[in-house]
């Protein structure tokens, strides 16, 4: 694993009108709001992929002839020097703090004022916590609707081509619309992932740069490569005679005391001693992504596991406002006093906070897992349709499990995270004995140390 955070960074002010997807809280701060994600059009992945696949197509195509066209006649310009940045990353917020080598990169580069950054609403929160980008450089698409975010889109890439980017990195592996976006932003030199041979989707020929993706390395290694390739000539390219550059260690998530006394007492409010020693669980118990998802009645089991086990312990699950009710009933059928549903109850930024103050979290393979690489949490992440090889969160303190079975993974950018399976069996080989034995052996390895000993990632 690579080493983890060590480095400290404050939250950047916000500047301007805060957009709907932000909410105070005590003492002023802003922080973006765990409910946002209900009801977006961006949420509605289906959709969104037809979409990319039905229309996305034809328009890199015309783009494509509209780029030679416009090529053979002023000729291309991709050798001038670049002074600033512009990532496009729109969704994923886990895959955000996988690209945080790829920003800091181009920060090394060009200097952080010219650096930028054009991503879904609900997803800028992770840049905010990440603190490498000002917040003034991050462009956010509006998801409330397919119209908004059209709207939305225009507006920011108008605002784009007015400041002269020179430069522009699409994080987004084969997705047509981003290749298209990269195009339109105007900028001189553009770095993406390209099916060179049919190895992958098609998305026209668009960039200047053109990177082979690589499904041998690890998403944050391959996000840092087409930083490199920046500054490769684009007439040796796909081949790179570099290495990746090494990990670079997270930024840690720092709270104010505020914001942890505020937790806290939202912790006491559900029962939990100030004491108590806290294991999390994200079951994911919404539809969203159905194959990742492990099955309740495991979460269940585990959970009445651990309590029976280790005399004190409390667990807590967590989760969207929309997860809540599921989230309940699986808290109910637990059973516990010891067992509560913090499941709506937090912000993003709060929930950042309260991993600070857990021991363990257990979590199906999404953004949590991620997010938790920030904080001191240990993090259990069970994967199945996707490789931990490729995804898996940075740092001493993730702990992925994967059964790797013939079959698994049957999800990657090459088939733009589609899959035609429909049975799980992946998740469904991962035990209730497995889990259980890596938290307690993770919680008693936490409990070894000195009281008063802080968790570092050294």
């Amino acid at each position: 694993m690579p080493p983890s955070i060590h480095r400290q960074s404050a939250d950047a002010p916000w500047h301007g009108t805060p957009p709907s997807w932000v909410s105070p809280c005590p003492g002023g701060t802003i922080h973006c709001s765990f409910h946002t994600r209900l009801k977006r059009f961006s949420n509605k992945t289906q959709t969104l992929q037809w979409l990319d696949r039905r229309v996305g197509v034809p328009v890199c195509f015309f783009l494509t002839i509209v780029r030679r066209i416009i090529a053979w006649f002023a000729g291309a310009a991709a050798g001038a020097p670049y002074r600033s940045v512009l990532f496009i990353k729109l969704a994923e917020q886990g895959s955000t703090v996988l690209a945080y080598d790829a920003i800091q990169g181009a920060v090394e580069r060009v200097g952080r004022d010219q650096v930028y950054f054009l991503v879904f609403e609900e997803n800028r929160f992770v840049l905010d916590v990440l603190g490498l980008i000002p917040p003034q450089n991050v462009f956010t698409v509006r998801t409330g609707s397919a119209w908004a975010m059209i709207a939305s889109c225009a507006g920011c890439l108008a605002e784009i081509r007015r400041r002269r980017i020179d430069a522009c990195v699409d994080l987004e592996f084969f997705a047509r619309f981003a290749a298209a976006i990269a195009y339109l932003t105007g900028a001189r030199r553009r770095v993406g992932f390209h099916a060179f041979l049919g190895g992958g989707p098609y998305r026209g020929d668009l960039f200047t740069h053109r990177v082979l993706y690589n499904p041998h390395l690890h998403t944050k290694a391959a996000f840092a490569s087409l930083v490199q390739a920046l500054e490769a000539d684009p007439q040796r390219l796909p081949t790179m005679d570099q290495t990746p550059p090494p990990p670079r260690p997270l930024p840690p998530f720092a709270p104010g005391p505020e914001e942890r006394a505020e937790m806290r007492r939202l912790l006491t409010e559900l029962g939990i001693p100030a004491d108590a020693r806290l294991v999390l669980m994200n079951a994911n118990a919404s539809d969203l992504l159905p194959l990742r998802r492990w099955d309740e009645r495991n979460y269940v089991l585990l959970v009445r596991r651990l309590l029976e086990q280790i005399p004190g312990l409390w667990v807590a699950f967590t989760g969207s406002p929309t997860e809540a009710p599921p989230i309940g009933r699986l808290v109910q059928e637990i059973g516990s006093p010891r067992c509560v549903c913090l499941a709506g109850r937090t912000t993003l930024r709060q929930l950042l906070v309260v991993y600070g103050l857990a021991e363990v979290l257990v979590t199906n393979d999404s953004g949590p897992a991620h997010f938790a690489a920030l904080t001191s949490i240990d993090a259990v992440t069970l994967f199945g349709p996707e490789t931990p090889l490729l995804f898996a969160a940075p740092g001493p303190r993730s702990h992925p499990v994967w059964t790797g079975l013939a079959c698994s993974p049957c999800v990657s950018a090459y088939n733009n995270r589609q899959t035609a399976c429909r049975d799980n069996v992946c998740m469904q080989k991962i035990t209730v004995d497995q889990v259980f034995d890596l938290v307690c052996q993770i919680y008693q390895q936490r409990s070894d140390l000195t009281p008063g000993t802080p968790i570092t990632t050294a």
